[in-house]
């Protein structure tokens, strides 16, 4: 690899806050399909408006996928969000790739797999961000009832929750982030973009992100859904 994986890392952090894809909104927060309160969101579904940031991510997950020697015969991408990078990260890697619904539909075959047969083969699933892991989870559930063989998930981005690496542990399934959460907060400290007020909220959230409520915070139910 030309890059440490570290400089990946940053590389993917910087180009996430190039684009804008981080808001920091603590007096009005957003509220996660878990139920999670955030003073932060993270929209990657920007990244297909912006080409060359966009290459960065798909050049770092190709970079990921080289330097875990991670094997897949199939591509695969979360309904909506996941499939814009898994379907470009399969066609750059030249293997097949297939998306998997959050609800199977009502008529025709029903399939949550779509795109083509994964019975048998290995499947990487791909994620633009991971919270909890319940969607993520849920698509490599559907994936192994259709046969395939998951055991790597790759994302751009992860707040990094304890329960989600728990989760994804007792799934069997390996979590691969591009952009640690982490590390684009240290990217946009770096930049100014942070200051430590702001710091200190996030630090605040991220050690007790389902207890976390601002003074005079939006209710839950008014932020946007992640």
């Amino acid at each position: 690899m030309g890059q440490s994986l570290n400089a990946v890392q940053e590389a993917v952090a910087a180009a996430l806050l190039d684009i804008e894809a981080v808001v920091f909104a603590p007096r009005n927060p957003v509220t996660f399909k878990s139920g999670i309160l955030s003073p932060v969101y993270v929209d990657n579904r920007r990244l297909p408006f912006h080409p060359a940031q966009w290459r960065t991510v798909i050049d770092a997950m190709q970079r990921v996928i080289d330097a875990h020697d991670i094997q897949a015969d199939v591509i695969a991408g979360i309904e909506a969000a996941g499939i814009p990078h898994s379907a470009a990260l399969a066609y750059a890697r030249q293997v097949p790739s297939v998306f998997v619904r959050k609800q199977a539909k009502e008529h025709g075959l029903r399939s949550r797999v779509e795109g083509g047969a994964v019975d048998g083969l290995r499947v990487l699933l791909v994620e633009d961000l991971v919270t909890t892991g319940g969607s993520s989870l849920a698509g490599v559930e559907a994936l192994r009832e259709a046969g395939a063989v998951v055991e790597h998930c790759l994302c751009i981005t992860s707040y990094g929750f304890g329960e989600a690496q728990v989760a994804f542990d007792e799934a069997n399934v390996r979590l691969h982030v591009l952009a640690p959460f982490g590390t684009i907060v240290a990217e946009a400290s770096r930049r100014g973009q942070f200051g430590q007020a702001e710091l200190a909220i996030l630090e605040e959230w991220m050690r007790d992100p389902r207890g976390w409520r601002p003074a005079g915070a939006a209710p839950a139910d008014e932020g946007q859904s992640q």
